[in-house]
């Protein structure tokens, strides 16, 4: 062998190896690319969205003060300066507030003063004189005056003291006083939701567990009266509550169900081994793009203006954006059937319309039924947000209480509810589609 036939196999080697290095290079160079096109991704996140003024812009303290509100409650016991007048409400509300002589045991009378316990302090509240008492401090005096507010025992050192010629705030604890020219007020914090069950004028009001039960047991037909009381509750309006959830829910499943009894059809049509026209298999299938393609909020506004707020506004609403995404499921739950059943039917001189029946349907019923219960779970949650543009069920009445910015506890009472009816869905979906898919 000459060294010219010896040197070719070597230069072949040696070209192999460069291609496999060049190759090698390429895919760590791709390799690599990713993770930094990643990375950089992310940098202009950063400061695109200013998550670097994000803390400085944040107001844990007003998250806090909100998650309180959730599941607590405060009673105001208020002296009008101009009138000497005091009272007692829960959350300052009218429908709220506690008849004379009824207030609750820390709040006393002693001749034209009041005495107001808070946790760590004593309040007392008189004409034209304000004293709190806290244990540790100086006695505070603030004395409200038409021109002005005085005081005597605030230094300026106490933190938990806000004080000027027009307003002086104390915050003791997770109460506080507050102090006007015009009013004198002390807010006193408590677990729970006050008046859920009975307001202020029923008679069961105050009674506990035990004492409901051992009514009920001695007069069973106080039951009456206390589902009465409870169901005709003023300030929790249990009865309108629990009638705008069965209304979203109602507007989910008329959606819901509507939309699939639509589609059905419609997805044979779609289905490319049931089609009789490419043309209109292709036509049904934009259709279905551009009902899906367009967001039910964006649906839920222009069927608001056309047909006005309601309800059936938000149902149709519901219908119109899950026929496009059941046309398309269906279609290609159709398309995945087995053929041979439909070809033994057709060899007995089936027509169309029984085939389709029973060589078609039993075999994608349980996944098309499996859809539906999936989406009317999901149209349950969608109905409260698409509620609150319409006008309708429980949705309306959570807008309406966050835009009042103090019935927070009432937010949720409703976030609760809708929570447990989606459980509730979930478990009752879950249990049909399991019995349909396993028998």
């Amino acid at each position: 062998m000459t060294s010219a036939t010896r040197t070719a196999p070597i230069a072949q080697v040696a070209l192999i190896e460069a291609r496999a290095q060049a190759l090698i290079r390429k895919r760590s160079l791709r390799a690599m690319a990713v993770p930094a096109g990643i990375l950089a991704y992310l940098v202009y996140v950063f400061f695109a969205f200013d998550l670097a003024g994000l803390a400085g812009r944040a107001r844990l303290d007003n998250a806090a003060l909100l998650m309180r509100d959730f599941w607590s409650y405060k009673t105001h016991v208020t002296l009008d300066n101009r009138s000497d007048l005091v009272t007692t409400a829960i959350e300052g509300s009218r429908k709220m507030t506690y008849p004379a002589g009824e207030e609750p045991a820390w709040i006393t009378r002693e001749g034209s003063a009041t005495r107001v316990e808070i946790p760590q302090a004593e309040v007392v509240l008189a004409p034209g004189r304000v004293e709190v008492l806290r244990e540790g401090f100086t006695p505070i005096t603030i004395l409200p005056a038409r021109s002005g507010i005085t005081w005597e025992g605030i230094t300026g050192s106490e933190d938990w003291v806000s004080a000027s010629a027009s307003r002086v705030d104390l915050t003791i604890g997770s109460s506080r006083v507050s102090v006007t020219k015009n009013r004198a007020e002390v807010m006193r914090r408590f677990a729970g939701w006050e008046l859920f069950f009975f307001t202020l004028d029923s008679p069961y009001h105050g009674q506990g567990p035990l004492a409901l039960a051992g009514t009920a047991l001695s007069d069973p037909a106080q039951i009456g009266a206390m589902a009465h009381d409870f169901w005709t509750n003023r300030v929790w309006h249990h009865g309108d509550v629990f009638g705008a959830l069965g209304e979203t829910v109602l507007m989910a499943f008329l959606g819901t169900f509507g939309a699939a009894l639509i589609a059905l059809p419609l997805a044979f049509v779609a289905a490319s081994n049931f089609g009789v026209s490419r043309i209109l298999r292709q036509v049904a299938r934009r259709f279905f793009d551009f009902l899906r393609g367009v967001d039910g909020l964006i649906w839920t506004i222009i069927l608001s203006r056309a047909f006005g707020p309601g309800p059936l506004t938000g149902s149709l609403a519901i219908l119109i954006t899950d026929v496009g995404s059941f046309g398309k499921l269906f279609s290609e739950s159709l398309e995945n059937i087995d053929g041979k059943q439909v070809e033994g039917l057709r060899s007995t001189g089936a027509g169309p319309l029984q085939r389709a029946r029973w060589g078609v349907l039993p075999q994608v019923a349980p996944v098309v039924l499996s859809q539906v219960l999936y989406f009317l779970e999901s149209n349950t949650r969608g109905a409260t947000v698409i509620g609150a543009i319409v006008g309708g069920g429980i949705g309306l009445m959570l807008t309406q209480a966050i835009q009042t910015q103090q019935d927070w506890e009432h937010v949720a009472y409703y976030i609760v509810l809708i929570v447990l009816v989606v459980m509730v869905m979930d478990w009752f979906s879950g249990m049909l589609r399991r019995r349909l898919i396993k028998g």
